[in-house]
Order: structure tokens, then C-alpha cells, then sequence
């Protein structure tokens, strides 16, 4: 997200109920939740000093621990008043938000039995994952050989750290074939997903989005569903093969990161940035800039 490293930077970090120097939060390496992956997170953004849809953020933290089988030691109201806070004392304008929960490193054990859990909570200044030109003209995809998996064979539910190492794989491979990003199949064979946001594509005056059966069904997504049946866009969400693809006008990605982000291509298929796409994140950006119960406010 940034070339500047995260471990090195001023200011605090809220880790386990408080504010600590942002270089002292810190785990210890035979944590349980670095060696098999018991670790959930959120990703917030903040606009004009508010936190978008905090709540819903931090009701998803919760939800994601518990798919994992553990509960987080601090309630939703005590974690959004430390969201709140740490923003106000950060200073952030326009950043992001990393809240993480994970367990401790009382044994190590596939088992899980006697480890506590841990929350951190981090923010720092950071206006947009792409260029103002990528933003504006879109980005290019390629097909990942990787593939999102069936529910009854990971939690797809949870945003879990554990199911990113898939979205790893097929960045990597995706920036070294030059491309933006990457987009995943589903164990199917069915269109899923980006690495870290969800798919749109437009075919006439219809918006179609995958169905979120075996990927997560992003806060993004669903603010950008609503915002389409408000202004009157018809919304079909269905299973799409990839061999659609080449019928389809228009295409974008939703998430916190990536805000709504037009595509311009994915492999060989090529889409223009037209009226929906760009209604749709005109609409966007004046929902997160306005001031709205959905957003917390910091400097309360």
C-alpha cells in the first residue's frame, strides 16, 4: 500500500486496550496466529476525518473471529471508540484503518486450545491505492490460476489472513506480467473476485455482480448495490462465466482500498469507463465525503 515502511513511523498504535509508541506494538514470533493463521482484520477508510461505516467494519471483525473460532476480548463499542480516538490522535484527514485481531502465542499447536487474543489498531495518511490517471482511464487485469474455495473447505465468510495468500499468489504473478491486478475464479469456474476487491460489470443498462457464495461480500459492494437501485440502475446478482466477459460494456471494482475502480481490460477483453461506471462512482465519492450518521466522526 505504501513504499514507506510500516514498522518505522511516529506516532501511537491502540494494542490491547492502549495507545502505545507506534515502534513497541510488537508480537512475539512463535505466535500462533503468524504459524497457522488464526488472524482476522478489517480494512477502514477515512474522509474529511471521518471513518466510513465504522460500525458495520467493526461488526465484521467480530463476525470473521468468531467463523474462526475465537472471541475478541473487546466489544464493538469499546473498539470503535479506540478507532475514533486513535484517528483523532493520529491526525489522519484521509487515510486507512487497520484493525487486526489474532491468537497469542501461548503454545505451539495446530490446536488453538489456551491461546489468548490480541487487537491492534492501526491508521495512517493514505489518499488512494492507484493513480489519478489509473483511477480515471482504468486498470488491467489477468486471470489468476489460483481460485477462490468452497465453503466447506475455508471459512469464506471471514476475512481471515489466512485466505490473502491466495490473493498474494496471484498479484505477484499479475505484476510481473505487467498487469494492475488480478482476478479469481471461483472453485467452480465461475468469476469471483479481485485480489482485494469485489467485481462489477455492466451489460447495456443492467449492472451485474457475481454471487457471493464462496468470497466475501464486501461493505463496498453492498453500499455500491444500494446506491444503483436508488438511482434506478437495474441489479442482476448471478454466477458469470468467464467466457461472458467479451459481453460486457462496462466493468469496475469495488472495496474500502479501491473505492469504485474502473477496468479497462481483463486479458484480452476490453471495457470502456461509460455512464454506469462513472455515475456509480460519482455517487460514491459524494456518499463518503458527505456528513452522515454511517460515518464516525473522529473529532467528536
Amino acid at each position: 500500500m505504501t513504499h514507506e515502511a510500516l514498522d518505522d513511523r511516529h506516532g501511537v498504535i491502540w494494542l490491547d486496550g492502549e495507545f502505545v509508541p507506534w515502534s513497541d506494538a510488537r508480537l512475539h514470533v512463535l505466535t500462533h496466529g503468524l504459524h497457522y493463521g488464526g488472524g482476522v482484520f478489517e480494512g477502514e477508510r477515512v474522509y474529511d476525518g471521518h471513518i466510513f461505516k465504522l460500525a458495520e467494519h467493526t461488526r465484521r471483525l467480530h463476525e470473521s473471529a468468531r467463523e474462526l473460532g475465537f472471541r475478541i476480548p473487546f466489544s464493538c463499542t469499546d473498539l470503535d471508540e479506540a478507532t475514533l480516538e486513535l484517528v483523532r490522535r493520529q491526525g489522519i484527514g484521509n487515510g486507512y484503518v487497520r484493525p487486526v485481531a489474532w491468537r497469542g502465542s501461548e503454545q505451539i499447536s495446530v490446536s488453538s486450545a489456551g491461546t489468548s487474543v490480541h487487537v491492534a489498531i492501526a491508521t495512517w495518511e493514505w489518499p488512494h491505492v492507484f493513480s489519478a490517471s489509473a483511477k480515471e482511464h482504468g486498470i488491467r487485469l489477468s486471470t489468476s490460476r489460483w481460485r477462490r474455495p468452497a465453503p466447506d473447505t475455508a471459512p469464506v465468510r471471514a476475512k481471515a489472513a489466512s485466505l490473502y495468500n491466495i490473493c498474494t499468489l496471484a498479484r505477484d504473478a499479475a505484476d510481473e506480467a505487467g498487469f494492475d491486478d488480478a482476478l479469481l475464479l471461483d472453485y467452480r469456474g465461475y468469476v469471483a473476485e479481485a485480489t482485494g476487491a469485489n467485481l462489477f460489470l455492466v451489460a447495456g443498462d443492467e449492472l451485474h455482480t457475481p454471487t457471493a457464495d464462496c468470497f466475501l461480500a464486501g461493505i463496498t459492494r453492498q453500499t455500491v448495490l444500494d446506491l444503483a437501485r436508488h438511482l434506478g440502475i437495474p441489479v442482476v446478482e448471478r454466477h458469470i462465466l468467464p467466457g461472458e466477459l467479451s459481453t460486457f460494456d462496462e466493468c469496475f471494482l469495488t472495496g474500502t482500498a479501491y473505492e469504485v475502480q474502473p477496468v479497462r481490460a481483463i486479458d484480452d477483453h476490453e471495457f470502456q469507463v461509460g455512464k454506469t461506471t462513472t455515475v456509480l462512482r460519482e455517487a460514491y465519492t459524494r456518499l463518503v465525503h458527505s456528513p452522515a450518521p454511517e460515518r464516525g466522526r473522529a473529532s467528536a
